[in-house]
């Protein structure tokens, strides 16, 4: 209703006297509800930042199939797996021999189906599944070089009005051996389903002491940040118009101590260079060592807080819907993410509605300025969690602060022009200047280190959305 007189105001009012924002928004609340017409407008709004952004799943498929066929990789022809050089080739066959045999070409889109969302059949694949597998298919492929991708991703940036992306670009890379510290793993997890918090704690500080008796991890940190710094510089990834910054990420589905070794080296990098702005833990939530050791995980965190307070990280948290999980399940992930980990920033936070005290959650995560990172597109394909189903509602009628991101987006053939259109026009109750908002959040809450970078990110967006608004058609 406040929108039907929002646009009755607005027709009352002579055409000089409106404002380009207020032009804008008018012509944004006609046109919303024409899909062509709002994806017009949306490729050409600024969008500030992408800040839920995983590297290895942004890639587009085409460009790696093409890649692989230089580099004549094998093809698995049960699975289309790509590997240099599989132990048994039983099931594998180089791509080369497919290609003089003629059947190379009739086979790419096959293999782009397993890799991405392309052509998707319910009834072929559950899409969770489809989802999570794709990733160790192609990564042979995309390991043996990141420029390519990286340059992939800041042209598309560019192409339709991202000025900024914040990418979980690689795992942790080291050579710390840790034989003489697997005793740990199970007194931690025993200690973690005693809920003994304070002796969880006790005994991550003597393992941090012994990890860092340990040469390699300094080498470690000194060798992943030399990595990322190297790529960036030697690509020229920040200019005028666009600028990258890397978290490191860990993987949850580790044993404790092999988990807690790459927390600690990820901390360590993220407070010793100016590219590495956080650090984040993927893998599939609700995979059993991710529900096993959740806490033991987050508490983990916590120490890792207290050693480098200065570190921001982000934590997928609440990336769980009803069936996929049993009931109970659904009840603490976010709080445990907001409460013990102290995270800066919530992905997904998708089973809010199921939380416990989730009103004094959400009012917490919006006192505190926690900010909830919305993956429409990801949450639709692998949650079926789409329209009323998803909390965004909530999180915006508590005042929690959203941001829009892509998630994987060229595993699920998406783009952040895609987020921001589903976004308008699956719920109405965003309105322009909300959605502008929104924009602006992804660069006032992105992790970017340097405070005249950031202030300069904001009003360049600030500038772009001043020449959008003023050729908006009236």
């Amino acid at each position: 209703m406040k929108y039907i007189l929002a646009l009755a105001f607005f027709n009352l009012l002579p055409l000089g006297l409106w404002s380009q924002e207020g032009k804008a928004a008018y012509y944004f609340q006609k046109i919303r509800n024409n899909e062509a017409e709002l994806t017009a407008f949306i490729a050409q709004m600024p969008k500030g930042g992408d800040l839920h952004h995983h590297f290895s799943g942004s890639i587009y498929a085409e460009p790696l199939v093409e890649k692989a066929i230089q580099l004549d990789y094998y093809l698995n022809m049960e699975t289309m797996a790509m590997a240099k050089n599989p132990t048994n080739k039983g099931t594998w066959k180089r791509l080369s021999s497919l290609a003089s045999e003629g059947r190379l070409d009739g086979m790419k889109n096959d293999i782009i189906r397993r890799w991405s969302v392309k052509d998707y059949d319910p009834a072929f694949y559950p899409s969770d599944q489809l989802f999570f597998e794709s990733f160790d298919k192609y990564l042979p492929v995309l390991n043996e070089e990141y420029a390519p991708g990286m340059l992939e991703l800041k042209n598309r940036a560019l192409a339709e009005n991202v000025s900024y992306i914040e990418t979980m670009f690689s795992p942790v890379y080291s050579h710390v051996s840790i034989q003489d510290l697997s005793s740990y793993d199970s007194e931690l997890r025993s200690l973690a389903n005693q809920s003994n918090e304070e002796a969880v704690m006790n005994s991550l500080e003597k393992l941090y002491a012994k990890l860092m008796q340990k040469e390699a991890m300094n080498q470690a940190v000194i060798w992943n940040n030399s990595f990322i710094q190297h790529l960036h510089d030697s690509l020229k990834i920040d200019d005028e118009r666009f600028t990258m910054r890397y978290q490191k990420y860990v993987l949850r589905f580790k044993n404790p101590v092999d988990l807690f070794k790459d927390i600690v080296i990820s901390f360590m990098s993220a407070n010793t260079n100016d590219l590495i702005v956080g650090v984040n833990m993927v893998a599939p939530e609700h995979g059993e060592t991710s529900m096993k050791d959740y806490r033991l995980h987050m508490l983990m965190f916590q120490f890792c807080h207290q050693k480098f307070p200065k570190v921001k990280y982000s934590l997928h948290a609440g990336e769980l819907a009803l069936g996929q999980v049993a009931p109970e399940n659904l009840t603490w992930h976010i709080g445990d993410a907001v409460y013990t980990a102290k995270a800066h920033r919530i992905g997904h936070g998708v089973d809010m509605p199921y939380e416990k005290n989730s009103y004094e959650l959400l009012r917490h995560m919006s006192q505190q300025k926690i900010p909830v990172e919305i993956n429409l597109v990801s949450n639709r394909f692998i949650l079926k969690i789409k329209e009323d189903k998803h909390p965004i509602k909530l999180y915006r009628d508590f005042q929690v602060p959203l941001l829009i991101s892509t998630d994987d987006a060229g595993v699920l053939r998406s783009s952040l022009t895609e987020q921001y259109v589903l976004l308008a026009k699956s719920y109405p109750f965003f309105s322009y200047s909300d959605i502008k908002q929104m924009v602006l959040n992804s660069i006032d809450y992105s992790f970017i280190k340097e405070p005249l970078l950031k202030q300069k990110l904001r009003q360049d967006v600030m500038n772009r959305f001043k020449q959008f608004e003023a050729k908006i058609p009236h």
